[in-house]
């Protein structure tokens, strides 16, 4: 149990609080604190909140309210009602509120209210998949969960085509085969990358190897919470209209357009769906 001294620490206005991603005890004491002394406890799940705060031995004091995606945006008056004179904590299920969970709208709403906002840092998944997949990552960009449609998930795959960052982001489980099936092709499937699988708990993994390699992986089934990091885009070496041309020729020869394209696309950095339609634009 935390001590009243601690207690009077809590600042007033909305505390963005980090928690475990499996292993309780990464959880800080500052964590601890506030979620037994806070006004209320704005949580995702209210049961898994609770589950927590009994795993560190606290009886929160105040109110646990549930926060999800479709209950966040009604809460924010209520919420800050209780900011503007008391303390209010943000939690998600796991890792660091609004980064693809809970809470914008709230850090958001209290911003623009006056109402002091601070954070209380703590373990967060894509720092950690970061440093765990042995891509380089000295820059990079997060960008969220996947599409889940795979027209829309093409689409977003084409904008990363010359990323020079690493990229990473979250997928399902149920998605991860055909999400990397569909990144070997638009991005190459010689580009490299890792799966962070179940990161800090019992059965963590790191798979890590091309596109390829991964997507046929992946095909056997995958289980537990996924990010990815895929490495960034090496440098265009080549115009594109010159890559048209060679893939036109080695067609011409017999080569099969497809695999020209997905060959040129992964050596030079570029998009295989530029090569091949612009290849089809030459034709007409």
């Amino acid at each position: 149990m935390q001590s009243e001294s601690q207690q009077r620490q809590l600042p007033t206005g909305v505390i963005v609080a980090a928690t475990p991603l499996g292993n309780v005890a990464d959880a800080s004491p500052r964590l601890a604190a506030a979620l037994e002394f806070a006004d209320v406890i704005a949580a995702e799940d209210t049961r898994r909140t609770s589950a927590l705060a009994a795993a560190l031995d606290v009886r929160p004091r105040g109110r646990i309210l549930s926060n999800f995606d479709h209950n966040e945006v009604g809460r924010v008056r209520q919420l800050l009602d209780v900011a503007r004179t008391g303390t209010v904590v943000v939690v998600s299920d796991a890792g660091m509120p609004s980064v693809s969970d809970p809470g914008f709208p709230l850090v958001d709403a209290a911003h623009d209210a006056g109402i002091p906002v601070t954070c209380f840092p703590g373990p967060s998944a894509v720092p950690t998949a970061l440093a765990l997949s042995g891509i380089p990552v000295g820059r990079f960009c997060f960008e969220g969960f996947a599409p889940r449609k795979h027209g829309a998930r093409v689409a977003w795959l084409e904008e990363l085509v010359a990323e020079r960052r690493a990229v990473c982001f979250f997928e399902s489980p149920h998605r991860l085969a055909q999400t990397l099936a569909d990144a070997a092709v638009v991005l190459g499937g010689a580009r490299r990358a890792a799966v962070c699988r179940e990161l800090t708990k019992t059965y963590e993994e790191v798979r890590r190897g091309t596109l390829d390699e991964l997507a046929e992986w992946a095909d056997g089934g995958v289980r537990g919470e996924i990010s990815v990091v895929i490495e960034g885009a090496r440098p265009v070496t080549r115009d594109v209209a010159d890559l048209v041309e060679e893939a036109e020729g080695r067609a011409a020869s017999g080569e099969r357009l497809k695999t020209v394209c997905a060959e040129l696309a992964a050596a030079h950095g570029v998009s295989k769906k530029q090569i091949y339609d612009g290849v089809v634009a030459l034709r007409d």
